[in-house]
């Protein structure tokens, strides 16, 4: 027999390899093999019919891959079950060229012998529905992208991008700071009294005023009650009894667990999905154990299946005792549109692995993640808690007109918080007091307080709201929230709070003023709803486009045409550098946040310092200083002498002299490339030294490093011309005063023995061509028809 099993990963890979025989190969095709080219739109306008391609990291791979098939080879497909699995499967078959070939699409939700045996057993075809989903939101996403992405380098800044999901996600954070920003605190005030009998101590809170909810809005009305209990004292005026249960929570869908992983275990959501990526594959080394440790963590489903809630069930009885298992089976339904029903929970695939058992051959962040997994899936299968609550209702006042409370719990029997081993600490015990008892008065204390703003927007949270808004699925939630945080449209605090930056808030303002349809909650949660209906075979993927792209399209050029180029908010003062008198600000401009030295100088002040210096004339005038403020750092936070030590590159550390120079001054500074040291022309980067605190000695060491490293790169110069050829990362190459020229790899042999004429004719054949870079930049900018001005300017 000859069949080829291609799954997703190396680790899913070495884990099936196992449960198969030696009739099967198993190897990974690393994700995706196909995409859309980088450097075009990559579909067609008109037709929308998609370009695709077998990117450049995956030639070998699809190489390796086709080295396997021999004529009569079965292919098995065992990509993940979801949309994207199912188009991973789809590409393949012509990335491979099969088409011709016996293939078959295999799929299952856990990696154990049993479901890989299984999913063998019951192939199916590839579902064209789900691939055609996939398709749909890949083009869309790709067309909302490319086009507004340029338009927000030509009307705010080079390099920022746009997206239909990311831009949603970023204008549902700076809102919630907007309204933060709004807020205006409301003072009230507590009154918790500290009560006592038979110096059994408890304390109860003023909860009515005259059979109303109480409001205590001041100090005055505090301390007139305050006064008037103390005068009146208190009496337990009822006794209110009540046995409640306490039902396990449902099973995890992948937003659930990464918000309690979030809130729990402090997780990223990122990280939440690498580790249950890991516990998905398997590849551990668990005493009788081989695969995976959890099912699919890519789910909106809560079923489980029979056969899991029965082991479960036989799991608990033998371990806790027959009533600790469920009177009944718990059935728990999605009420998300669009939520996909046919797969399970995320649960653990075998209940008697517990977490313990793993504890020692996995790491800490998977043992905790499985653990959080492991309870949550058994305790579904487990009895309601029971708990006894009382409520001690407490009067005072002449009227009896102030009504305190005071609550107490205790748990009957623990049922599912038996998995928790401190659930008896839970009990909160009042003590033994008959109704209409006058209580002591140890001490009464009014409490100010003001009402807080809205919460900031955790991972967690945000992944809550995204899905409570249908924005998204749970493939793109990790994805989404990452992404808003590498382009700096959010950062995270150190209370791990999302905040918008400068530059959040302008690409929001900027899409919300022209492309209200695009960042429009209800629109991103409709196209949700066409992608499930494509799915379902309901609708044609490219009407959608097609009724989407004309209009949008459309809506760009007239946008790009009219709209006026966003003006930045201008720096704030911090305060005055005591030495030069001069004012200190922090800003946000085209490159980043920055501190400047100085006032700006009017157009009038400009032309009156140009023409001094022209002149020669003395001048008060002086242009301000500007110093990038680092990555991570929170311009908000910024204080006068952090500011000052950002203003104080660049600076000169001493001189240089060689065979080329003499006495050259060596200056230190930051640069788009990060921090360098420099002598004339030359320019040195810094590594591993703070360039704030580099010295003499250690730069003129990391001048000698670069010129050592460089002599070995050279392989040959021509002095006279500023040409070189040298050894670079990718092969020989020349460099041409400061312009690099890409060798053909033909020529990488001979790179030593090229004559200068020779070179002149490669740099000058090169200067005719555009590069590959100006050829992306260009084609993507302007939807692959228009050249793109956007050019990044100096700061």
């Amino acid at each position: 027999m000859n069949n080829l099993v291609i799954v997703e990963s190396p680790a899913k890979a070495r884990s099936i390899t196992k449960f198969l025989g030696k009739g099967y190969t198993v190897l990974s095709s690393m994700g995706h093999v196909r995409d859309l080219p980088k450097s075009t739109l990559g579909f067609d306008e008109k037709t929308f019919e998609p370009k695709y391609m077998v990117t450049k990291d995956k030639t070998k791979i699809v190489a390796q891959l086709k080295k396997e098939i021999k004529k009569d080879t079965t292919i098995y497909l065992a990509a993940d079950e979801d949309r994207e699995g199912e188009a991973i499967a789809w590409h393949l078959i012509y990335a491979l060229k099969i088409q011709k070939h016996t293939i078959k699409r295999i799929v299952f939700h856990e990696i154990t012998k049993n479901a890989i045996l299984n999913a063998i057993k019951n192939p199916r075809e590839v579902n064209q529905n789900l691939v055609d989903a996939q398709q749909a939101r890949r083009i869309l996403d790709r067309a909302v992208g490319y086009n507004l992405s340029p338009l927000l380098w030509k009307k705010i800044k080079y390099g920022l991008s746009a997206g239909r999901v990311q831009s949603v996600a970023v204008r549902l954070i700076v809102e919630k700071q907007k309204e933060i920003d709004a807020f205006k605190p409301v003072e009230y005030w507590k009154i918790i009294a500290k009560l006592a009998h038979n110096n059994e101590a408890f304390e109860c809170e003023l909860n009515k005023i005259n059979d109303k909810k109480a409001v205590v809005n001041n100090a005055n009305e505090a301390e007139k009650i305050t006064n008037e209990c103390k005068k009146h004292g208190f009496v337990l005026d009822e006794i209110v009894k009540k046995n409640t249960k306490q039902s396990p929570p449902p099973p995890f869908i992948t937003s659930t667990l990464q918000q309690n992983a979030s809130n729990m275990l402090g997780f990223s959501v990122k990280q939440t999905m690498v580790l249950a990526q890991q516990l998905y594959e398997g590849n551990f080394n668990i005493p009788n154990h081989t695969g995976g440790l959890i099912t699919y963590m890519r789910t909106d489903s809560y079923n489980l299946s029979k056969e899991h809630l029965a082991s479960a069930k036989s799991f608990i009885a033998n371990t806790f005792g027959e009533e600790y298992v469920a009177e009944k089976t718990r059935v728990f339904k999605n009420t998300q549109k669009g939520a996909q029903e046919a797969h399970e929970a995320i649960r653990v695939v075998d209940c008697s692995i517990t977490p313990n058992k793993i504890r020692d051959y996995v790491d800490n962040g998977i043992y905790a993640l499985y653990k959080l997994i492991y309870n949550r899936t058994l305790s579904v299968s487990m009895s309601d808690a029971q708990i006894a609550n009382m409520t001690y209702k407490i009067t005072s006042g002449d009227k009896k007109q102030y009504v305190f409370s005071a609550s107490g719990k205790a748990i009957l029997f623990d049922g599912f918080l038996a998995l928790a081993s401190n659930s008896k600490k839970q009990d909160i015990i009042l003590p033994n007091i008959k109704q209409g008892t006058k209580l002591d008065t140890k001490e009464i204390l009014p409490t100010q307080h003001f009402t807080k703003p809205p919460a900031k927007y955790t991972e967690a949270s945000l992944v809550k709201e995204l899905e409570k808004n249908n924005i998204g699925r749970p493939s793109t939630y990790a994805p989404t929230i990452s992404t808003i945080q590498t382009r700096e449209y959010v950062l995270k605090d150190d209370d791990k709070k999302l905040n918008p930056t400068v530059m959040g808030k302008l690409v929001n303002e900027f899409l919300c003023a022209n492309f209200k349809e695009i960042v429009d909650y209800q629109f991103t949660a409709n196209m949700e709803q066409q992608f499930d209906e494509i799915a379902n075979g309901n609708m044609q993927w490219k009407e959608i486009m097609k009724s989407f792209y004309t209009k949008f399209s459309s809506k760009v050029k007239k946008v790009e045409k009219d709209a006026p180029r966003v003006e930045f908010v201008q720096a704030e003062s911090i305060g005055v550098c005591e030495i030069t008198n001069k004012v200190i600000k922090v800003g946000e401009g085209r490159y980043g946040p920055y501190v400047q030295l100085g006032e700006k100088l009017s157009k009038e002040q400009e032309e009156e310092l140009k023409l001094a210096t022209k002149n020669k004339t003395k001048t008060n005038l002086e242009k301000p200083r500007y110093a990038p403020i680092p990555k991570g750092i929170n311009p908000k936070e910024i204080s006068v002498e952090y500011a000052l030590k950002l203003l104080s590159l660049p600076k000169i550390l001493g001189k240089y002299s060689d065979n080329d120079v003499k006495d050259e001054d060596i200056k230190v500074n930051i640069g788009r490339f990060g921090p360098y040291v420099q002598v004339k022309s030359e320019f040195y980067s810094i590594k591993n030294i703070d360039p704030y605190e580099i010295t003499l000695p250690q730069a003129l060491e990391v001048i000698k490093e670069a010129k050592e490293a460089k002599a070995k790169a050279i392989i040959k110069e021509f002095k006279k011309e500023e040409i070189s050829i040298l050894n670079g990362r990718y092969g020989p190459y020349i460099k041409y005063k400061k312009k690099n020229y890409k060798l053909d790899k033909k020529l990488h042999d001979k790179a030593g023995k090229l004559e200068l004429d020779e070179v002149i004719d490669i740099i000058k054949k090169l200067d005719k061509t555009p590069t590959t870079r100006a050829r992306a930049n260009t084609k993507t900018a302007t939807r692959a028809k228009t050249k793109s001005t956007a050019k990044p300017k100096k700061a």
